[in-house]
């Protein structure tokens, strides 16, 4: 076998046993790696009904035929759980010599289940696993944790590790690697943080042979001459902080929890002015040319706080709770990094907060004596201090992600509570993003920015942003499986319009890799087979057609301010966008999948549901 070596390693954490299940061709050639091959294996892992923080919801970490291939930008890894944001799929992906080590370790995937009684740091260094005291390791934030592990188990061992806050059962703690990048969204920091699992070093020496290195060689280096062009001049300069000024000059930023779409201080808190002010360096990810990491401090001494920035975290931790003081918005970025909590979810729910206190339903003693006013940037790292380690009421609270907190609290809060499927939004507002709209409302995962891409066609000439249409409908699908592909290999987004032709070189790439002769039509085939096993696995856990929909604000509430003041999203609007999208995919009005559907993508013999003609 070639580009793979057809392993998923099985660890359990309540036993303390290993086995290593195998992994056909046929399954790797259908679901590739990367989020597909975690999805496949989430699906058979993960029993129906499973808590999401309970001992039998599987976490796993796949890699891709692409890992140590040396192609650019190819070394990442996905990890899939039940998401105890959502109830639902929940997948991330991180750039990190963490994938790399682990393919060379001798298995595709780990699937780790089970709960350990202590905490624990797994070591597995190729055919060796142990189950390690992690006593030692306990309160430590992300970074400490990695270079405690490092330093005992040697410095070729690469870590995956959670801080605080998955430690403390944050529903959206991340997983930390490689001096802070993070696989940040869903929550799989609390699934970790549920299995007592501190830790995840790796070690390998059996890297998966390659069919034919020589050419592979040649069109890497040509991609790699791609990568540095006009197609990622963005990412290599300014980076996607630069969206801040952009977005809001568009009228698309969202600001002080989506009850606006620009932010009157959006210049102080703009990329450009993060990178004039803030910027040290740029910093590569694994086996990257593109170098797209800005790395950013404020102060000095002991008060000095260096750490990545981009567009989602600024937005997060800067408009959408009303915050301008750039310190504060560097400060309460590295502030999550370190305690292993997702930007997005933290700033989310901390503007669902603000905005509970503006309108009187929650009391300074409800927030510990937080004056949680939009603006006020002396509250923000106090808050996720609170959060990261649910120290006090407000802390337990907000641990819940804003889903649980506002059916918590209630009196209408949930129509505030700016997520999807209990994902918080990110930094694209849907009512003057019409596709945009709709692929938030359908993504399996809940509202997410990156696994359709959706706002390329709502920023190019293809649709008018501001109308909704049906056109949207194939548009969002053929965006997801293109991404679920990207996503699979694992290629980085930023280097998709690098290709002259996506679906050949990709095609080709992974034949040169693994020896087969897959076409162009059967990457794009995978790529709605793992979408429609994404969908199978959340109807089974309690999905409806309900669920594919956008927060009552942005249905309810029209644009105030901006190039785009007055324009909303109807109901019906959004309604016929949907209905368009399952059309597209050829699922039933209700959203379910027919069984023709499923025999047509060789997924009926995994499902035991009964899906309606």
């Amino acid at each position: 076998m070639y580009g793979y070596h057809g392993v998923a390693l099985v660890v359990d954490l309540s036993t303390q046993t290993v086995c290593r299940e195998s992994l056909p061709d046929s399954v790797l050639r259908d679901f590739i790696g990367g989020t597909g091959l975690a999805s496949y294996l989430l699906f058979k892992h993960c029993p129906q009904g499973a808590d999401p923080l309970g001992p039998r919801n599987p976490l796993i970490f796949a890699c891709s035929p692409l890992v140590g291939s040396r192609l650019t930008t190819s070394s990442k890894f996905a990890v899939a759980a039940k998401s105890p944001l959502t109830g639902m799929i929940g997948d991330s992906l991180s750039s990190s010599f963490l994938a790399v080590e682990l393919k060379r370790a001798g298995c595709d995937a780990l699937v780790i289940k089970g709960r350990s009684e202590r905490l624990t740091l797994l070591s597995i260094e190729d055919d060796q696993v142990e189950f390690l005291d992690g006593a030692h390791l306990a309160g430590l934030n992300t970074f400490d944790t990695e270079q405690a592990v490092r330093n005992s188990l040697g410095r070729r061992f690469r870590v995956a590790c959670i801080g605080p806050a998955g430690e403390n059962g944050v529903r959206f703690a991340s997983i930390a690697n490689d001096g802070g990048r993070q696989a940040g969204r869903t929550g799989t920091g609390a699934v970790m943080g549920s299995k007592n699992l501190k830790a995840i070093a790796v070690r390998g020496r059996n890297p998966a042979p390659v069919f034919d290195r020589h050419t592979l060689d040649k069109i890497g280096r040509d991609l790699s001459t791609r990568s540095l062009g006009p197609a990622t001049e963005k990412y290599r300069t300014t980076g996607t902080m630069a969206n801040v000024a952009v977005f809001d000059r568009l009228g698309t930023l969202p600001t002080r929890n989506f009850q606006k779409s620009t932010f009157e201080f959006s210049e102080e808190v703009s990329g450009e002015a993060l990178y004039e002010g803030h910027f040290v360096k740029n910093a590569h990810c694994a086996n990257c040319t593109i170098g797209c990491e800005k790395i950013l401090t404020v102060g000095s001494g002991k008060k000095k706080s260096t750490g990545r920035m981009e567009y989602e975290s600024a937005f997060a931790l800067g408009p959408l709770v009303g915050v301008s003081d750039r310190e504060t918005v560097i400060r309460s970025s590295h502030y999550c990094d370190e305690m292993g909590m997702d930007t997005i979810s933290a700033g989310g729910t901390i503007a669902w907060a603000m905005e509970c206190l503006e309108r009187g339903l929650l009391t300074l003693e409800d927030t510990c004596g937080l004056d949680l006013q939009f603006g006020n940037a002396a509250v923000i790292l106090t808050c996720l201090e609170s959060i990261s380690n649910k120290s006090d009421k407000l802390g337990k609270l907000l641990a819940e992600g804003s889903r649980i907190a506002s059916e918590s609290l209630g009196q209408n809060s949930q129509d505030w509570a700016m997520h999807v499927k209990g994902l918080e939004m990110p930094g694209y507002e849907p009512r003057s993003l019409k596709t945009m709209a709709l692929a938030l409302a359908v993504s399996t995962r809940g509202a997410c920015h990156n696994r359709s891409s959706a706002y390329e066609a709502d920023f190019s000439n293809r649709v008018n942003r501001l109308e909704a249409d049906a056109l949207r409908g194939r548009i969002t699908a053929d965006g997801e499986d293109f991404s679920a592909v990207l996503d699979s290999l694992i290629w980085c987004k930023f280097l998709r319009k690098a290709f002259d032709d996506f679906w050949t070189e990709s095609a080709t790439s992974l034949n040169l890799i693994t020896g087969w002769d897959v076409t162009p039509d059967e990457l794009k085939k995978a790529g709605e087979r793992i979408n429609n096993l994404k969908k199978l696995f959340n109807i089974r856990e309690g999905w409806t057609r309900a669920a594919d929909t956008l927060p009552p604000r942005l249905l309810t509430e029209p644009l105030p301010d901006g190039v785009a003041a007055g324009v909303g999203l109807s109901p019906s609007d959004l309604d016929m966008m949907v209905a368009a999208y399952y059309e597209a995919r050829g699922w039933n009005p209700d959203g379910t999948i027919p069984g023709e559907k499923l025999g047509e993508l060789g997924l009926d013999k995994l499902v035991s549901y009964s899906p309606t003609a």
